[in-house]
């Protein structure tokens, strides 16, 4: 592999990496609105139903797109602890 085709990969990690920042900073956006809505309305900051369905959807979708399931499923189980956590704090 030449220098060049390696530095062409990286860039093109690069910028999925960036992209899935961005993606992930706004869906924290959306997640915090979420939080001060359920805060404000009694709510709890889980919601079990929800998160296994999402879960299961999302293993679906990682099977489609040949992800390893349990990889993705590991991965959304982090983003909704951390979203949890912030509807916690916003109801204190």
């Amino acid at each position: 592999m030449s220098d060049d085709a390696l530095q062409g990969y990286r860039q093109s990690i690069d910028n999925i990496d960036a992209a899935l920042v961005f993606l992930l900073a706004e869906r924290f956006k959306v997640t915090q609105a979420v939080g001060r809505h359920k805060a404000e309305h009694g709510l709890p900051p889980a919601d079990p139903g929800r998160e296994e369905r999402q879960i299961a959807r999302l293993r679906a979708l990682a099977k489609d797109a040949d992800l390893d399931p349990e990889f993705s499923e590991k991965f959304l189980r982090f983003i909704i602890d951390e979203v949890i956590r912030h509807h916690e704090r916003l109801r204190e």
